[in-house]
């Protein structure tokens, strides 16, 4: 009974409330931390009724038991036993749901849905079976990107993984370039986030760019929408090192499918294309108001939730396809084989006052392009009003143009410096004129003081929004976008620009 918890859950948290539900479903057998120091805190809290096994600093928890005493015990026939049990409906890993529109859930992945996926991954990608994957990767092995996906490619394929103890964020960031350069990667995996962050780097260091980009068999972005303007910059950079076009790529998946269900093995004009379902894979197109829901059926697809068959029973459809809650269609139906468009997440789509639906995962990536380089992610709001409006996570780059003082400014009075408002109000009004249709542009936008709060869920691992999570969070900013009279904070797109 042995699982993983991520340390977001277990390490500088004031309420352990999330840690406590995840050891209740697991009922684990043990459990291991790396430093008694750094996670005594969060298990002398929950009081787990188990072992609990401690790499370094065991006198930090009481009646812990030291790493060294497993070392030091003689392995009995019982352990190869055990492994000669093993089938393919065995469970292999649980993993946590990351929790986007939902309390997290702990899928069973079994051995038979790892191996197939991996299997179903190489006969797309051709190439892994000629050259040896060599991959730098920071993601974690808590949840289904990490470790089902990328360490297991780099296991089935006999190739090279480095750990990257860098992450994309400020004062991080700098050691996955130390990394990049020293492993020079064969394939780069990430989220559209560290992409962000990676690329002010990439711009501004040739020996970086060379590093990373100049012999890649593959760079991807995988678990959320990647927007137009940071695809369009990677492509510029990578234009500069290679003679032949870079092969950014992309797949789509979830938990519950190990993950991959489809994969785009052909180049790309633009983001948004999920490419083709993998062999094994059918994909089933329901309406859903205006849109196509994603349905799924294969040998990678899951079957059970931890003590919880009732929900498991409820996620599949009479034909028994997974409901895995994402839209999609066709990009040219007259030539299916060009792929599927990502048509955003039926649960977090909302109407307007008009009747209008809002597609969120699409507007969401799309505005942030629209306002680059000035926001980093933002937060779709309008549900029961009558236009859309937006919460934004401003950027440096924003800060930078209120000058020295704008790095520590209140982002109410940010909003206020006429630099810092004609820049968002352009980016708003651009993506008015070449998006009239109500649901496709943002008339107000205020900006938030705080980052994303992992604590509280607001932010995934996979580094993408919790829509939901994050408007019940942050339901003060919320009301104070549609405030009558308007908050000055509140930038209108029916503004002046002062041009």
């Amino acid at each position: 009974r042995n699982t993983h918890v991520h340390v977001a859950y277990s390490k500088g948290r004031k309420d352990y409330s999330k840690l406590t539900t995840i050891l209740d479903s697991f009922n684990p057998g043990c459990i291991f931390v790396s430093h008694g120091h750094d996670f005594a805190p969060s298990l002398l809290s929950v009081k787990p009724d188990c072992p609990i096994i401690v790499g370094q600093d065991p006198e930090a928890i009481p009646d812990s038991i030291h790493i060294d005493q497993l070392y030091n015990t003689e392995e009995t026939p019982a352990v190869m036993d055990a492994f000669n049990a093993l089938t393919g409906e065995s469970h292999a890993r649980y993993l946590l749901t990351s929790g986007s529109t939902g309390e997290p859930k702990v899928v069973v992945n079994t051995h038979k849905m790892l191996c197939s996926n991996q299997q179903m991954i190489a006969q797309c990608w051709r190439f892994l079976e000629k050259e040896k994957p060599r991959v730098l990767d920071w993601l974690p092995w808590s949840h289904t990107f990490g470790a089902n996906h990328n360490f297991n490619l780099v296991l089935r394929n006999g190739g090279s993984f480095y750990i990257d103890d860098g992450l994309p964020m400020p004062g991080r960031i700098e050691r996955t370039i130390e990394n990049i350069k020293y492993v020079r990667p064969s394939m780069f995996f990430n989220v559209p986030r560290g992409y962000d962050v990676l690329l002010p780097f990439l711009e501004k260091d040739p020996e970086l760019a060379d590093a990373l980009l100049a012999d890649l068999d593959a760079l991807f972005y995988a678990a959320a929408a990647l927007p137009q303007n940071t695809w369009d910059r990677i492509h510029k950079v990578a234009k500069t090192v290679r003679d032949t076009p870079l092969f950014f790529t992309s797949e789509w998946g979830a938990t519950e499918t190990t993950p991959v269900l489809t994969n785009v093995h052909f180049r790309l004009e633009k983001p948004g294309n999920l490419g083709l379902p993998v062999p094994g894979i059918e994909i089933k197109f329901m309406p859903s108001g205006d849109k196509l829901e994603m349905r799924v059926k294969g040998p990678s697809v899951f079957t059970e939730y931890l003590n919880n068959q009732e929900l498991a029973a409820r996620s599949f459809d009479p034909d028994g396809f997974y409901m895995i809650g994402d839209a999609g269609y066709l990009l040219d139906e007259a030539q299916p084989e060009k792929g599927i468009v990502f048509n955003g997440r039926v649960t977090e789509d909302f109407k307007l006052t008009t009747g209008t639906w809002v597609s969120v995962g699409t507007l969401r990536p799309a505005l942030v392009s629209a306002l680059a380089p000035y926001v980093s992610d933002c937060v779709i709001c309008g549900h029961d009003r009558s236009e859309v409006a937006v919460l934004a996570f401003p950027t440096p780059a924003l800060r930078e143009l209120a000058g020295p003082e704008g790095e520590t400014m209140h982002v109410d009075e940010l909003a206020l410096v006429p630099a810092v408002r004609q820049a968002l109000l352009q980016g708003l009004k651009q993506m008015a004129a070449e998006n009239k249709a109500s649901s496709r542009h943002a008339r107000r936008l205020l900006l938030l003081n705080t980052a994303p709060n992992i604590e509280i869920g607001e932010i995934t691992d996979k580094g993408y929004i919790n829509q939901r999570m994050s408007i019940n969070y942050r339901a003060d900013e919320v009301k104070r976008l549609f405030a009558d009279p308007l908050d000055p904070a509140v930038i209108l797109i029916t503004e002046n620009t002062g041009e």
